[in-house]
């Protein structure tokens, strides 16, 4: 998996935290997909979720900075919509737990 696929489906998967996608959070993810260039057949495996696993392992490989810098990116989008659910941030808060930043 390429990392921005894996940046893009940790976005993904915290604007469905809160089983609703609003248009707000339709329009950040969009804006997602086109700055990290992904091509139609990876949004279409970011929409799905598919790969999720395989994501989390890529990003732990990461650097602490590079880790922030998703989890900055996270809260962002789980903002998009004006509003930040108790789903969206217990799913950050597991994300930033997952790889290991919440030290």
């Amino acid at each position: 998996m390429k990392p921005h696929v894996a940046k893009a489906l940790l976005v993904s998967k915290i604007l469905v935290a809160d089983g609703i996608m609003t248009d707000d959070e339709k329009a950040f993810l969009a804006d997602v997909f086109t700055k990290l260039g992904l091509d139609e057949t990876e949004k279409q495996r970011v929409i799905e979720l598919e790969g999720w696993d395989e994501a989390e392992a890529l990003i732990q490989a990461w650097t602490d900075d590079e880790k922030r810098e998703v989890v900055e990116l996270l809260v962002d989008a789980a903002a998009a919509d004006g509003r930040l659910s108790p789903n969206e941030l217990a799913e950050i808060k597991s994300v930033e737990a997952a790889l290991g930043l919440n030290k």
